[in-house]
């Protein structure tokens, strides 16, 4: 018996020893492929994809703070200053669509810890407010609005409260604020974005795992928005100001200290400059076409995502004048950018393949460009001018190009106009105007095969001419 015994036990250390080894080969396995895990491995899902698509988005700025003439509150507003006389939010959408955003993200709690919904958690909120008698709820009538108006929705619902008295109790505060943001979640329809941010949280640790943890059991495909210091795993990123430009090459992957993760870049800035709440006598502030074209360019230019905010005056409208100033901002991207102005259409010959989907007007076509190195040339029936030219790259697969150049053929020579890095999810280069028969997009280093969704050229001059003439 005790031989036996002793064969078992012997026999039972084998396989237990057996199992630590193959339990040590998988670990330097995976370790291995986690530290051979480079930029380009790394891709987004649908629901990047998705969102990195809309472009242009809209954050909405409307609280006790519109009606005391101020950007930041300290949470000891009375309730009974919120009391705007005709909310419009259908005038709100429909101002922003105008502008070219597709989506629309609201905040429903700022910093101050006032809620533009009625939430059964707190008392500081629109149900202790005169404003429809304490019966209203502006996360619903902006989400139903944006429904309407073809936009997808979002909410900010800030992690730092100035009012709440749980505020000082991490852990009663954060069961408070997950309560909030299940109500947000549950009640108001598809969220597009959830926007977190870190204004005043400095030294403070949110249980943001827990937070979003929550909010995928009632929206798995929300994305969340979060400056990387502020929460490791969110699925966008701040670009670092408030002046809506990108001024560096834009990568989609970020590295947290070893951590690799794709999250693209939204940019936010102010309609009007400085102020995300409206304030009177303020029109000076209000940015020209001109500054809007230029943040366009520097933003959705540069594969990042531009966030306009928008602040509803103290009626509860859109001034007049910040809707007119979406509208012509989107009518002169139209002017320049519309894809009937798009000169590579008017193409009679690609190189590689004569039906090129790279310049066929279709991003939902690419052209799969030869491995590390590939030109794509277009040739023209006769001389073409152009100051800038647009190109997507198909990210599906990650990020690949990692330097190009966009040249004209001249004086029997090709000469760049355009060198760069990074493209992403598009690229606008612009450059003095040159005519040329024949262009061409000269991928000089690629990782594996690119993919190009679309290159195509503009003669963005022809605005200022229409402008001049119209003077």
């Amino acid at each position: 018996m005790t031989s036996r015994l002793f064969r078992i036990s012997r026999a039972s250390l084998i396989l237990a020893r057996a199992r630590q080894a193959s339990l040590i080969v998988f670990a330097s396995l995976l370790s291995s492929a986690l530290s051979a895990q480079s930029f380009p491995d790394i891709k987004p899902s649908p629901a990047q994809i998705a969102w990195q698509d809309l472009e242009i988005g809209v954050i909405i700025h409307f609280s006790t703070n519109t009606f005391l003439n101020r950007e930041w509150g300290d949470g000891t507003a009375s309730p009974s200053v919120f009391n705007p006389s005709h909310v419009d939010t259908d005038q709100w959408m429909q101002a922003a669509r105008s502008g070219g955003a597709k989506y629309a993200v609201l905040v429903a709690k700022h910093h101050d810890g006032f809620a533009l919904f009625p939430s059964t958690h707190t008392d500081y909120s629109v149900k202790s407010s005169p404003w429809l008698n304490g019966k209203g709820d502006l996360v619903r009538l902006a989400s139903d609005s944006a429904h309407k108006a073809g936009l997808g929705f979002g909410v900010y619902l800030s992690p730092w409260d100035r009012h709440d008295s749980r505020y000082p109790d991490p852990k009663a505060y954060d069961t408070y604020y997950l309560s909030q943001l299940t109500e947000l979640a549950s009640h108001y329809g598809p969220l597009t974005e959830f926007w977190l941010d870190g204004a005043g949280s400095g030294g403070r640790t949110y249980d943001f795992d827990k937070i979003v943890q929550a909010l995928r059991t009632y929206q798995p495909n929300t994305l969340v928005f979060a400056d990387t210091a502020l929460y490791k795993n969110a699925d966008l990123r701040w670009v670092g100001s408030e002046d809506g430009t990108v001024p560096y090459e834009n990568w989609n992957v970020i590295d947290r200290t070893g951590y690799l993760r794709w999250r693209p870049i939204e940019a936010d800035t102010p309609l009007r400059k400085l102020h995300w709440f409206w304030h009177p006598d303020d029109e000076k502030s209000l940015h020209t076409v001109d500054e809007l074209l230029d943040i366009y360019n520097k933003t959705v230019g540069h594969g990042a995502q531009l966030m306009l905010g928008l602040a509803p005056d103290d009626t509860g409208r859109l001034p007049a004048s910040d809707a007119a100033r979406l509208r012509e901002f989107g009518e002169a991207v139209e002017r320049i950018y519309g894809s009937t102005h798009n000169l590579t259409v008017q193409a009679v010959h690609t190189s590689n393949d004569p039906t090129n989907a790279a310049i066929d007007n279709d991003p939902a076509t690419f052209w799969s460009a030869p491995e590390r190195h590939a030109t794509l040339e277009v040739h023209f029936s006769k001389p073409v001018t152009f100051d800038r030219a647009v190109t997507m790259e198909w990210l599906n697969e990650g990020q690949r190009i990692q330097d190009y150049s966009i040249e004209a053929w001249q004086n029997v020579s090709w000469k760049p106009v355009a060198h760069a890095q990074a493209i992403g999810h598009k690229k606008i280069d612009l450059f003095p105007a040159v005519t040329t028969q024949r262009v061409r997009l000269n991928l000089l280093s690629t990782v594996g095969s690119a993919a190009i969704r679309e290159f195509q050229l503009y003669d963005g001059s022809q605005l200022q001419r229409s402008s001049a003439s119209a003077k």
